[in-house]
């Protein structure tokens, strides 16, 4: 197995996720009647998926947030058709969902080079228009932003995520003995010694009921949606779930929650957010395997997982996920001592070039059957 190298981290600062921007389309040009020219059509406006943009460059270059395509030229004896309005791009972060002030989705933008035109230009004057040019369209539209990672480092305020990313790399995001110390994502690149890269995701922690917007609430939960490993991908999702072998207690007001219940709790709002995000393929952290009595709390932990039907009377019914998250690697780490962290490290590399590996034989598999039906149909 190729060893993790190193990581290369950044930090979002003064994260911005959403921004609401007007735009409208160029008007058209003129006609000219005594000659039939036609007026040039009005420019649209897209937005444009952009590597290293942030929406915060955005809100800073263009602080009244207003774009505007290009008019088309009116018609001329020296140019009977106008020349058309120039087009206005949007450059904005991939990861972008584009939606109208009514909540309806315009559109995604998931790679780099993605365009999405928002709002057309109008129509030059020409005969059928008594030569009277149209104006552009004009909207207000949303830019939201949802993380695209392969890793997602997901977990209750303080369960260590933020050491996690230390002991795994030379990354420096902010720890304390506090919850909620990630208040904004960050992303980096895992970066391996065969030039294999994984990009992880530092997400702020979950409380319960983030699914109703409390804590980072919705903020958070976006976020989830596109992270290739929950540690969460569209075709090859693997979910991580990071949980303190002693426990979860947000305040001393709050319910102490035992690791079964606090990965449950977790499981339970991510369900109730989208319930296809449970469906997703799983790989378990338990982390602080440095304190007291890790070892017998992460044997309980293994067997209430194994058997969580037997101990669902530890929470209430209505806290409890429809369907237990299945696991397919229990990693115990200490973010403190190193231990178990070159496993993990190993055991995320392996769980995502195994889902690469059965997405492309999937892939193969349906071209196959399709050659097959063309020959069948070719010969009948």
């Amino acid at each position: 197995m190729v060893q993790l190298s190193r990581i290369c981290f950044r930090k979002y600062g003064d994260f911005v996720d959403n921004l609401r921007v007007y735009v409208r389309g160029g008007g058209g040009g003129m006609g000219l009647p005594r000659l039939g020219g036609k007026g040039g059509d009005g420019g649209d406006v897209w937005v444009v998926a952009t590597k290293n943009m942030t929406l915060k460059r955005i809100k800073d270059k263009y602080p009244e947030k207003r774009f505007v395509a290009g008019a088309g030229a009116n018609s001329s004896v020296r140019a009977l058709k106008g020349e058309r309005g120039k087009d206005k791009e949007i450059l904005a972060p991939v990861g972008i969902t584009v939606t109208g002030d009514n909540g309806k989705i315009v559109g995604d933008l998931n790679t780099d080079g993605d365009r999405l035109m928002v709002v057309k230009g109008g129509a030059g004057g020409s005969f059928h228009s008594a030569f009277q040019p149209s104006k552009g369209q004009t909207k207000h539209i949303r830019l939201d932003l949802k993380l695209i990672a392969d890793l997602g480092l997901v977990g209750f305020p303080n369960a260590g995520k933020s050491s996690l990313l230390t002991a795994m790399s030379n990354a420096t995001p902010q720890i304390a003995s506090y919850a909620f110390t990630t208040l904004r994502p960050q992303i980096g690149k895992l970066m391996y010694e065969d030039y294999k890269q994984i990009s992880v995701a530092d997400l702020p922690g979950l409380i319960e009921g983030a699914h109703v917007n409390k804590g980072m609430g919705h903020k958070f939960l976006k976020h989830v949606e596109r992270t290739k490993q929950l540690l969460f991908v569209f075709d090859l999702v693997v979910l991580c779930l990071q949980v303190d072998v002693c426990g979860f207690q947000l305040a001393s007001k709050t319910p102490f929650r035992s690791p079964f219940e606090a990965v449950q709790l977790l499981t339970k709002e991510l369900e109730l957010y989208k319930e296809e995000l449970v469906s997703k393929p799983a790989l378990l952290v338990v982390n602080k395997m440095d304190l007291p009595d890790a070892e017998d709390k992460l044997a309980e932990l293994k067997q209430q997982l194994q058997n969580p039907d037997e101990f669902s009377h530890l929470l209430p019914d209505d806290m409890m996920p429809k369907s237990c998250m299945t696991f397919r690697h229990i990693v115990p780490v200490s973010a403190t001592t190193g231990f178990g962290v070159d496993r993990l490290k190993r055991c995320i590399r392996e769980s995502l070039d195994d889902d690469a590996a059965t997405a492309t034989n999937d892939i193969h598999q349906d071209r196959l059957q399709a050659l097959r039906r063309q020959s069948h149909e070719h010969l009948r």
